[in-house]
């Protein structure tokens, strides 16, 4: 029988994939953490980690193990916040997966809110041009644009979003006005590599123009904006991510607008915890607030203090 503490370790080894990460959150030593992985290892007598030069990855054992180990640590909180009946200190790593351009621009400069709210709770912002992956527990959280439909997963609409066509002052001025969406054949489009596309949601460019000239592609909806800003061509991108200040205009702007939405997902043993559920509750809180940025209607109100 081994030792129920042990579980700690191994959930902090599994989320960190080092043991010095996993040491530095667990408040002990690199050691200690060892140790008692591997009286794990020995109490259910096979191997957890393999050791690896990118850190420690689960092996298929320890993917057994892993949602009986996190069902453990849900039943601990449990106790603490309803049995018990004590205000339980909120605490801990929550890792949130979004794509790229919604993680590393919009949300990585709002969640230092959260930060703000929950000192103890520790973020991991995965910012990834794919979906990020519940199953593989890349991310206790995920943000995507398709709703998941398999596997105990929770899901939600977190909300619509709106693209627009835009241009620099320096490519439009180069080339003939564009007064109606039938000028656009020909023209220099920056978009994403088609065969490399991770969901149909992302597949528009043939609903806005017919015949485009691709002038430069890639996975990166950031590379796209930053091509935009240099006049390498057209791009269609989401009105969040563009900011007055960028000196990108509207292309055909109340003739061309595409609505997607973002849907948020979290494994089910997951948001029983309350670390989790209180980012999932974030960041629902947080989207509605910014309606107007997210569907291009206003700036938001980072950028009206000046900021980026």
């Amino acid at each position: 029988m081994f030792d129920w503490t042990d579980l700690r370790y191994f959930l902090e080894l599994h989320r960190t994939g080092r043991l010095n990460l996993a040491a530095r959150r667990a408040g002990v030593d690199q050691t200690t953490v060892a140790r008692r992985v591997q009286a794990l290892e020995r109490s259910v007598g096979t191997q957890l980690f393999d050791h690896t030069t990118a850190g420690y990855r689960l092996t298929e054992a320890g993917l057994k193990l892993l949602p009986h180990a996190e069902a453990m640590e849900s039943t601990g909180i449990a106790i603490e916040e309803e049995i018990a009946g004590r205000d339980y200190a909120i605490s801990g790593l929550v890792r949130i997966g979004a794509t790229e351009g919604l993680g590393s621009y919009f949300l990585a400069q709002r969640l230092p809110e959260f930060n703000e709210r929950l000192p103890d709770v520790e973020v991991d912002l995965i910012s990834l041009p794919r979906f990020v992956n519940l199953s593989n527990r890349e991310a206790d959280i995920a943000i995507g644009q398709e709703r998941p439909l398999s596997g105990r997963i929770v899901a939600s609409k977190l909300t619509d979003y709106v693209l627009k066509l835009y241009a620099a002052p320096g490519y439009l001025a180069r080339h003939a006005p564009i007064t109606a969406r039938k000028d656009l054949d020909g023209h220099a489009f920056v978009t994403y590599v088609d065969d490399l596309i991770y969901t149909k949601e992302l597949r528009y460019l043939d609903s806005v123009c017919r015949a485009p000239r691709l002038a430069l592609n890639s996975t990166s909806i950031l590379a796209q904006y930053y091509a935009a800003i240099a006049g390498a061509g057209l791009a269609i991108l989401p009105a969040f991510l563009v900011p007055a200040e960028s000196g990108l205009e509207a292309v055909l702007e109340g003739e061309v607008q595409l609505t997607r939405s973002y849907w948020i997902s979290a494994r089910s043993e997951m948001i029983k915890l309350a670390r989790v559920r209180a980012a999932w509750d974030f960041l629902k809180e947080l989207v509605e607030r910014e309606q107007d940025v997210m569907m291009g209607r206003a700036a938001s109100a980072l950028q009206a203090a000046g900021q980026p």
